[in-house]
C-alpha cells in the first residue's frame, strides 16, 4: 500500500466522513425539494427521529463494549402496551411512567443476567428477548390500540415554547452529551473501551467487567422502555406492535456512525451524525411519497454500507489482494515455439 494511502488512513475517520456526508446530503436536500428546509417539516424530522436516537445512546456505549441489544423495539413495544393497558384500567399517569420504567429495567436485567451469568452471547440472547418481550406486549394488550392519552402528558411530545425543537429532541440533546462525557472523558468510558477491545485482558486489569455489562443492559432496557412512553404519547397511541423493527435502524445508525460491531472503536458525535443522516434520508423518502418498504431497503444497504470498514470484511480484501499479487508473480510457463498439443 502506498505511504500516501497509509498516511490519509491514520487523519480520515470514519466519523469524519459520515459528518461530511450528512452535510452534503442536507443541503443536496435543500436544493431537491422546497419543502425540506421549512421549519415545520425540519422540527417533524427531528421528532420523528426521537426514539431512535434515545435508543441509540446506550446502544453505542454496548456495541463499544462488544455486546449488542436486538430487544430494545421490542421493550418499547412492551412498555407501550403497558402504557395503554393501565391507563384503560384508570391509572394515573404520574403512576404509570414508573411503573412502565421499572419493566424496562426488568427487561434490561433479564437480558444482562443471561449475557453475565451464563456467559451466552448478547446477539443469540436478544434475539430471543426480542421476541419474548414482544409476545409479552401482545399478552398485555392484544390487538387492540388505546389513545385519549392526557393533554398535559401528550404535550410532551410538541415542541418547547417559542422553538421549533421537539421535547424529546432537547432531552436527548442533554443526554447526548452526558453520554458523551462518559464515554469519552471518564474512566468508566476507558473501561468500555477497554472491554471491547479486550475482555480478558480488561478483566485481569481489575475492571469489573461483568458488572459493567449488567449496568449497561439495564440502561439499555429503562432508555427503550422510556422510548416507548415518548413513542405512545407522540403518536396518540398504545399498541403492541409499537416500534416493530425499529432496532434494526437504531444499529444501523450506530455502525454508520463507526462503531466497530466487535468493540473498542467509536465515537459518540459519530453515531449522532449516523442517526441525523437516516432521519435526512427518510425525510427526504417521505417528502417524494416513497413507500415506507422502500425506505426499509434504504435502511438495510446502509447498514451494509457500515459494515463496509468492518475487520472481517478488511480481512477478506486484503486476502484477495494477496492471492492477486501472488497470482501476478506466478511464472508464466510457454509452449515451444512450433510446438502443438498432443492430439486425443
Amino acid at each position: 500500500m502506498p505511504r500516501e494511502t497509509r498516511d490519509l488512513g491514520r487523519f480520515v475517520r470514519w466519523d469524519v466522513v459520515v459528518t461530511a456526508l450528512l452535510v452534503v446530503v442536507f443541503f443536496g436536500g435543500l436544493g431537491a425539494d422546497a419543502n425540506f428546509g421549512n421549519a415545520d417539516n425540519l422540527s417533524f424530522a427531528l421528532n420523528d427521529l426521537s426514539e431512535i436516537a434515545l435508543i441509540a445512546l446506550p446502544m453505542t456505549l454496548l456495541v463499544v463494549c462488544g455486546q449488542v441489544d436486538l430487544s430494545v423495539a421490542s421493550v418499547l413495544g412492551l412498555a407501550s402496551a403497558m402504557t395503554g393497558y393501565l391507563w384503560d384500567a384508570g391509572m394515573p399517569f404520574e403512576t404509570i411512567v414508573p411503573l412502565v420504567l421499572v419493566t424496562g429495567v426488568a427487561c434490561g436485567l433479564v437480558n444482562g443476567l443471561l449475557v453475565t451469568r451464563l456467559g451466552l452471547p448478547s446477539l443469540a440472547v436478544t434475539i430471543g428477548t426480542l421476541t419474548l418481550y414482544r409476545g409479552l406486549a401482545y399478552v398485555v394488550l392484544g390487538t387492540g390500540a388505546v389513545s385519549q392519552f392526557p393533554p398535559s402528558y401528550s404535550a410532551f411530545a410538541g415542541n418547547v415554547p417559542g422553538t421549533p425543537i421537539p421535547y424529546p429532541v432537547a432531552l436527548f440533546a442533554v443526554l447526548a452529551v452526558l453520554t458523551g462525557l462518559a464515554l469519552h472523558a471518564t474512566g468508566f468510558g476507558r473501561s468500555l473501551f477497554a472491554i471491547g477491545s479486550s475482555e480478558d485482558t480488561a478483566f485481569f486489569a481489575g475492571i469489573r467487567v461483568k458488572r459493567i455489562k449488567l449496568l449497561l443492559f439495564t440502561l439499555s432496557g429503562v432508555v427503550a422502555a422510556f422510548a416507548g412512553i415518548v413513542f405512545t404519547l407522540r403518536y396518540g397511541s398504545a399498541r403492541a406492535d409499537n416500534g416493530a423493527g425499529l432496532e434494526l435502524t437504531v444499529i444501523a445508525a450506530v455502525l454508520l456512525g463507526g462503531v466497530d460491531f466487535d468493540g473498542g472503536k467509536g465515537t459518540l458525535g459519530g453515531v449522532i451524525a449516523g442517526v441525523l443522516l437516516i432521519g435526512v434520508l427518510r425525510n427526504l423518502l417521505m417528502l417524494n411519497d416513497v413507500t415506507t418498504e422502500i425506505q426499509a431497503v434504504v435502511t438495510g444497504l446502509l447498514l451494509i454500507v457500515s459494515v463496509l470498514d468492518h475487520p472481517t470484511v478488511r480481512r477478506f480484501a486484503e486476502l484477495a489482494r494477496r492471492r492477486s499479487i501472488l497470482r501476478d508473480l506466478r511464472p508464466r510457463t510457454h509452449p515451444p515455439r512450433g510446438a502443438h498439443p498432443p492430439r486425443r
